[in-house]
Formats: C-alpha cells, structure tokens, sequence
C-alpha cells in the first residue's frame, strides 16, 4: 500500500480565506474546512487522499466552523464535513436559504449521544434513564459529565432540577472529556455500575462495550441523534461536476469512523497514515464512493485510486 505524497498547508489563523480571480471550470485545488474534531480530521484525510489520486491538489485548513462556513460561502473554501445537525442549525440554514452554500449529503447517519452504561449495567436491566433512579445507590448516585457550559450537561442538570425521571437528588460531576472518560475506565476495570455521557463517532464506541440508555420524560438526555452534513459552495456543482458526485457519495458507516477515530485520537497514529492504510484495505467501500466519478484527466477515479493504492 501506497501513500500519497501530500501538499497539505494547515492554518490556525480565524480569518477569511482570500483567492484572487475567477473559480476555473474544473478545479486544481480542493480546499477543505477542518475544524479540530478528529472524526472530521480523519475523514477529510480520506477524502483529501482520494482526491490527489484523482490528479487533484488538496489543502486543508485549520479552522473555526464560522470561519469555515464564511469561506465556503465566499467560494474560498470547497468542502466541508462536519455540518452536525441539529448542533449548527441556525449556522448553516441561512446560508442554503440564500443560496450561498449547498447542504450536499449527509456523510454520517445515525450519530447518537447522550447517557451511557457499560453492557454489563445494561443487561443487569438498566436500559432507560428511568431505570437509574431505582440503582441510585450503586452510581452513587452522580452522572459523570463532560465540560462544564455544554449543551448535555445543561439538559442533565435541568433535569435534575425539574426532577425527571426520579433524578432530583442526582448530582452531575462536571470534568473534562478525557477525565470523564478516565474516570468511567476506571469503575468499569473494577465492575462499578457508573453512567456518563457517550457520543457516536469516537473511540470510547471501540474500547469500551457500552450501551446507550433510552430517554424517559422527554428529558432529552438520551437518544439525542444528529445528523452531520457534507457543506459546499452552492456554485461547486457548475465548477466541477465530478468532484461534486464524489461528494455526494461520500458517506462513511459510523463504525469505519468509529475505528478511524480510536486510532487517530485514542491510538495517536497521524491521520495521514489511518486515512492511506484504511483506504488500500477497503476498495470495494471505495468504488462505491467514486461510483461514475471520473479523474481529471477524465479516466476512471476507481481506477486511478487502485493504481495508487496497490
């Protein structure tokens, strides 16, 4: 397996990206908005790769999502995979209702958060936020949450406040990501019941065999599914047609993110190492994607990725 050389240029400065003159017919360089999320690190790596076997230039920026979205609806930027839904609603919406920007494919389905438990505490019967209340005791009665302002931990403790589902006498433990996670590690080495708050893409989905509980009194804790969307200029169909199919088509099952996310961010393999060896093992996932799609130089783009890729 082959990876390709790269031109990659990252740049964490939060400020519009500038192109001087006219968009061409067809384009030389693809542009890609990264916020620093590793599930949309490692896909836009995927991505990007492909591409540059397609006879393209790949550039991938560093960015905030606004500045991102500024830039795509400027056309100084080309691609974007980290719409989450419904999290950038009110971003991205006004954006496709000028028709500045086009919401192009949802590239991941059926991303869930919100409360989790080990398998173990589940098949012991704890499968819905009601059921905790009854085992308060083992939990110790305390979820385990993530950084202290967050969407989740607000609906947890406005729960709690308002009583739902028997959890008025709960306490949220608020902490970083990685101690939350470091801590459930912990309880669950040991056989501790301890529930806290999961999210699908990420690694914890690969190290850990959780469960992820159902909702009860519409507290909205549980059984949060978004939706994340591929975002492009509005003019990139005209553009490049072809690079605008394979977009369309690019649609990662959650577990291949899943697995691309352990290894990049719990394994910290680089990215462009995951992106090259998951590729040259997964082909036929491949063709899929560049189903009709052409290189540049107007042969086959499944074919010119196997010639890179053998």
């Amino acid at each position: 397996m082959r990876v390709l050389p790269r031109t990659l240029i990252r740049s964490t400065a939060l400020m519009p990206l500038l192109l001087a003159g006219p968009a061409m017919a067809e384009l030389d360089e693809v542009r890609f908005g990264v916020p620093p999320w590793p599930g949309v690190t490692v896909k836009s790596e995927v991505a990007a790769q492909l591409m540059e076997a397609m006879g393209y230039e790949t550039r991938q920026n560093d960015l905030a999502v606004s500045v991102i979205l500024e830039g795509l609806s400027r056309d100084d930027l080309e691609v974007y995979l980290g719409g989450w839904y419904p999290v950038q609603v009110d971003m991205v919406e006004p954006l496709v209702e000028a028709g500045q920007v086009e919401k192009l494919v949802s590239n991941i389905r059926g991303a869930n958060s919100g409360l989790v438990v080990p398998r173990y505490v589940f098949e012991a019967g704890v499968t819905s936020v009601a059921d905790l209340d009854a085992h308060r005791e083992r939990f110790d009665g305390e979820i385990q949450g993530i950084e202290a302002g967050t969407g989740i931990n607000t609906a947890i403790l406005e729960a709690i406040d308002a009583d739902l589902a028997g959890l008025g006498d709960w306490d949220l433990r608020e902490s970083s990501t990685a101690a939350m996670l470091a801590q459930a590690e912990r309880k669950m080495a040991d056989g501790e019941w301890v529930t806290f708050v999961g999210w699908e893409p990420h690694w914890m989905n690969v190290s850990f065999d959780l469960a992820y509980l159902e909702d009860a009194d519409d507290a909205g804790i549980a059984e949060i599914e978004s939706t994340v969307w591929t975002v492009v200029p509005a003019s990139l169909a005209d553009e490049d047609p072809q690079l605008h199919r394979f977009l369309s088509q690019y649609v990662v099952e959650i577990e291949d993110q899943n697995a691309w996310v352990h290894a990049y961010s719990y394994e910290e393999r680089p990215a462009d190492e995951v992106a090259g060896e998951w590729i040259g093992e997964n082909l036929d996932t491949v063709a899929g994607w560049l189903e009709g799609v052409e290189a540049r130089d107007g042969t086959s783009a499944i074919e010119a990725v196997r010639a890179a890729y053998r």
